[in-house]
């Protein structure tokens, strides 16, 4: 075997294997040195990179094919193929330049963060010569250090020949729906490990409780590039680098932060009022100017910064690395301030039931707007919105339902992703943080927050409701309000327009007589679909409260002739303790089969280990408005089985014989 001794050897190998599979150079290809300009743009840095430097080209790219870009990148030495430790694949600079999946898998990477690609194909190739080459291909599917996945049983490049055979790749590549539960469970757990050191470390600098989730929604805010509403880049966001703990006032880090969040949000062309209301929760960060003197490092960030620091920047620093790089690969339904709001409220108010805010899981918020059947036609609307959670979801389906009809990428896909986000969600939160949170929220995710309203639900202009048309509703109420938020539902259904389906996560005594006045209204104009039993240690640990998810459709008299489905949903597969989101019977499958058993009752096509005849019941409500429980519908059979007759006649002759033995002193073995 002739051994490499360039690197060019091994471009060599991966010109001739392209080429032995029909592909023309700078046609169906393009080689470092030839790279086509909109994929330069890009590549222009990568956009979420602290020093924003560009580690040169990718040796090889592809775009011929419609699904995703290729990016291919070489090294010589087998040694040389990837850097990694027992957390994952290392990115920093010394790997990114001198190791080729690394290398790789940073441009897919900086690629999606331009936010001109949502999915990438990484390769990283080495070798020692023609006998001694390895390969290792990626679906890349976010800007975070974590977002993709090694595709282990691909080991050559023949899925490149040709769009039929890069239609079998992808199929395969693509995340399964079990694989994307498992990232959104995994990212809800790695942010809440990040959250508890970042409570700690502002705890450590007498940051307020209130006061540390403003800091969090501000700092990633001014992280973002600025971009105006055609989609052109006017600065780029703020990078640690950029706090130099000038003394200015003009100058100093938080002054800093708070004017990047003031040109991002007037770029966006947010408007004025909405600006307003979110700058004066923002300013906080900027009132205190001994907070941007510099300090001894909080040993939270001393491996971050090299000397002093402001506390706002060594706050500003441990948000930019932990979560910000990390960002893309905690989207999709993850309510990303919403769990660190979560988690300052446990050292701030016990459980948070002070104030009666208690925010959903976000798989949970996704099998919500599953069973509603969310999709790019609908008009979601949450009159009590928190950090916006469901809207979150509801968003993620909507997006992913025009992708799946569209095509990803294409014109229309993207026409309908852009008005979907701006005019079919609909939030209204009266609390201010909170506000704050949703806004922020949405806006990470690209939405520009238009449809979320600050201000008291009932009494809202009736105009906003009038004309948004909503035909899904989604709500977890604040359980302190009257009637455990009951009326939050009744006044939403009555909004909706016919036929529409809301959802409605709730202390299950509102369903037991706590809340008959708004259940016996509603049940004169809207039908009472659906009962789900939800696990009693949901809200672990944040409140311990019992809870139903209860489905009604708008503007249909409750037919109480027409049986109502209960589903006994207690055993979701998890256990919860204040530590972690332990898994012990299938959960993935068994939030997969929620909505199954939903559609088709014990006719499902399950894949869990369920016994349907216990969990899903069909049963007659009564007027009352206080029989919506699952436990009231539940007939306890009394009569003894044959199996548990004998079993009993045999305990007794053996207790019977037990004692006949101890009687003769013969106690047995």
């Amino acid at each position: 075997m002739a051994l490499y001794k360039l690197e060019d050897h091994v471009n060599d190998w991966v010109k001739a294997k392209l080429e032995a599979l029909n592909l023309k150079n700078q046609k169906d290809y393009h080689t470092e040195s030839a790279i086509p300009d909109y994929l330069k743009e890009a590549l222009q840095g990568r956009a979420k990179t602290e020093k924003k430097t560009n580690f040169g080209k990718p040796d090889f790219s592809i775009t011929k094919y419609k699904q995703a870009p290729i990016v291919i990148e070489n090294k010589l030495g087998l040694k040389k193929l990837i850097e990694e430790t027992k957390d994952g694949v290392k990115f920093d600079e010394k790997s990114i330049s001198n190791y080729a999946v690394n290398g790789a898998l940073y441009y897919a990477t900086g690629m999606i963060a331009s936010g001109k690609y949502h999915e990438v194909i990484a390769i990283g190739i080495a070798g020692d010569g023609d006998d001694a080459i390895e390969l290792k291909v990626y679906y890349v599917y976010g800007s975070g250090e974590n977002s993709f996945k090694l595709l282990e049983n691909v080991s050559t490049l023949d899925f490149l020949e040709n769009q039929k055979t890069f239609d079998v790749f992808y199929k395969d590549a693509i995340l399964t729906e079990d694989e994307k539960h498992e990232i959104l469970i995994k990212s809800q757990a790695e942010l809440q490990k990040y959250s508890k050191s970042l409570n700690k470390l502002m705890h450590n600098h007498n940051i307020t409780a209130p006061q540390r989730v403003l800091y969090v929604s501000g700092m990633l805010l001014s992280m973002q590039n600025v971009v105006d509403t055609k989609g052109t880049k006017i600065q780029d966001g703020l990078v640690p680098q950029d706090l130099k703990g000038v003394q200015t006032e003009s100058k100093r880090d938080a002054i800093q932060i708070v004017n990047q969040i003031k040109e991002f949000l007037t770029a966006r062309n947010i408007p004025i009022e909405k600006q307003n209301l979110m700058l004066s929760s923002f300013y906080e960060i900027s009132k205190d100017v001994q907070r941007d003197e510099l300090e001894i490092l909080d040993k939270e960030v001393s491996k971050l910064i090299d000397g002093k620091a402001s506390i706002n920047k060594q706050i500003f620093t441990f948000i930019y690395h932990n979560i910000f790089l990390s960002i893309d690969a905690m989207a999709g339904h993850l309510d990303i301030m919403g769990e660190m709001y979560s988690e300052f409220l446990k050292y701030a108010l016990g459980d948070g039931k002070e104030i009666g805010i208690v925010l959903t899981p976000p798989y949970i918020t996704k099998m919500m707007t599953t069973i509603l059947g969310v999709n790019q036609n609908s008009k979601v609307m949450d009159l009590a919105t928190g950090s916006a959670g469901f809207l979150i979801s509801s968003m993620e389906m909507m997006i992913d339902d025009a992708e799946a009809n569209y095509g990803k990428e294409t014109t229309a896909a993207k026409k309908k992703i852009d008005i979907i986000k701006k005019e079919q969600l609909l939030g209204v939160e009266l609390n201010a943080e909170m506000f704050t949170l949703a806004a922020t929220n949405m806006i990470l995710r690209g939405d520009g927050s238009s449809n979320i309203h600050k201000g008291n639900t009932f009494n809202t202009p009736e105009q906003l409701y009038t004309s948004f048309k909503a035909n899904k509703l989604l709500l977890n109420p604040p359980f302190s309000y009257d009637e455990n938020g009951m009326p939050f539902i009744a006044f939403g259904l009555d909004k909706m327009e016919k036929g529409g389906l809301g959802a409605i996560i709730i202390q299950d005594s509102a369903g037991s007589g706590k809340a008959t006045k708004s259940n016996q209204a509603m049940l004169k104009k809207h039908t009472l679909k659906a009962s789900i039993k939800m696990p009693t240690d949901l809200f672990q640990p944040m409140a311990g409260v019992q809870t139903s998810i209860y489905v009604l459709e708008a503007h249909k008299p409750h037919d109480f002739e027409q049986t109502v489905k209960f589903i006994d949903f207690r055993n979701d597969g998890y256990k919860r303790t204040s530590r972690a989101l332990q898994e012990i019977d299938e959960p993935t499958k068994r939030y997969a089969d929620i909505v199954k058993i939903y559609k088709a009752g014990k006719n499902a096509k399950v894949e869990a280990p369920w016994n349907l005849n216990e969990v899903y019941i069909e049963d007659f409500i009564t007027p009352s408005g206080s029989d919506w429980n699952f436990d009231q519908h539940k007939t306890i059979d009394s009569k003894p089985t044959l199996e548990y007759f004998k079993k009993t006649v045999s305990d007794y002759l053996s207790w019977e014989v037990s004692n006949i033995l101890k009687q003769r002193g013969d106690k047995g073995k």
